[in-house]
């Protein structure tokens, strides 16, 4: 690395506020004995893009799953959450399970979406305030797990809920859930928040879902590689890196990674990132939970499950949490 303030500062000075940020947390993880990377800096407009298209994969299950417990019980959530609700969506992205809860709906104070892929938010918001009229879409681009400020509501909010579906809460540790948990908690005061919460079930389907034959998993995690080239000037050669995402059968989850083929260095931005051939870099966890287990977790952060939702096969459920 430079040696000097300025040439540091020369370093830094091109970048843009969240770029600074991603570089921060990327030559962090990069030289940790186990390196990481953040999994929030998949989503750009590629990476939300293609994380759509595996959604629709036959391997991956939680999506369909999930839709079609939203499909059959999207009724009876939505009378849970109640009439004159402020619902704000961690983690929108395309928000499909969204519309299916939003056609139940009635008499919202407003639908806010928060997500860190800003266009792409954007242009799916205005795909829904056109099909829902009625229901003031107001989104917000922020990273959720930092504070965020509320929009101003046309009518005032009888009272406030989380959404945060996709089983995205399985991709943080259980000490960042609970605070995530925490922070849901505060921000709803005597609201709720509706949760999808990804079962426990046999290793072979896991691994299935996250190693799918057609590849674009692999194209997904790459791409958080793509973008330190593009947005941060790395030089990594995608080709001397492959996916592979293994079940962790001590903590109960998936572990997305990518594998070095050869022995090299990467230049980051005045950084230089050794690696060695099969030395991995850990881009995403994926929890998976028992109902008993994840109502122990919910109740540290003071929430109580009031309500589960499930499919026929307890693959995936969809949980309203209160204070």
């Amino acid at each position: 690395m430079p040696d000097n303030a300025a040439a540091r500062s020369a370093t830094y000075s091109h970048l843009t506020a969240d770029q600074q940020e991603m570089l921060h947390d990327a030559v962090t993880g990069l030289t940790a004995p186990r390196k990481t990377l953040p999994s929030k800096y998949f989503y750009d407009e590629e990476g939300s893009r293609l994380f759509d298209e595996i959604t629709e994969l036959d391997e991956y299950y939680p999506t369909r799953t999930e839709a079609k417990i939203m499909r059959e019980h999207g009724a009876d959530m939505a009378a849970a959450l109640g009439e004159g609700v402020m619902m704000m969506e961690y983690g929108s992205g395309s928000s499909v399970k969204t519309r299916i809860l939003l056609d139940h709906m009635e008499e919202m104070a407003a639908y806010v979406p928060v997500d860190i892929s800003g266009d792409y938010l954007l242009q799916i918001a205005d795909q829904l305030q056109a099909d829902f009229p009625h229901i003031p879409v107001m989104p917000v681009v922020a990273d959720f797990t930092k504070p965020f400020i509320l929009p101003r509501t046309p009518k005032p909010a009888q009272r406030k809920v989380v959404y945060f579906p996709g089983s995205t809460i399985g991709n943080f540790t259980r000490d960042q859930a609970v605070e995530i948990l925490k922070h849901m908690a505060t921000l709803c005061g005597e609201g709720g928040a509706l949760i999808g919460v990804d079962l426990l079930k046999p290793t072979e389907t896991l691994y299935a879902a996250y190693n799918d034959a057609r590849g674009v998993t692999a194209q997904f995690n790459l791409n958080v590689l793509k973008r330190l080239n593009s947005e941060l000037g790395a030089n990594f050669d995608l080709g001397s890196f492959t996916h592979e995402a293994l079940f962790n059968q001590d903590e109960s989850r998936i572990e997305m990674n990518l594998f070095s083929t050869r022995e090299q260095r990467v230049r980051l931005n005045g950084s230089t990132v050794s690696f060695d051939e099969g030395e991995s870099i850990l881009t995403e966890y994926s929890h998976k939970y028992t109902l008993e287990s994840f109502a122990a977790m919910a109740a540290t952060a003071g929430f109580t499950v009031e309500q589960v939702w499930t499919d026929e096969d307890n693959l995936f459920s969809v949980q309203y949490l209160v204070r």
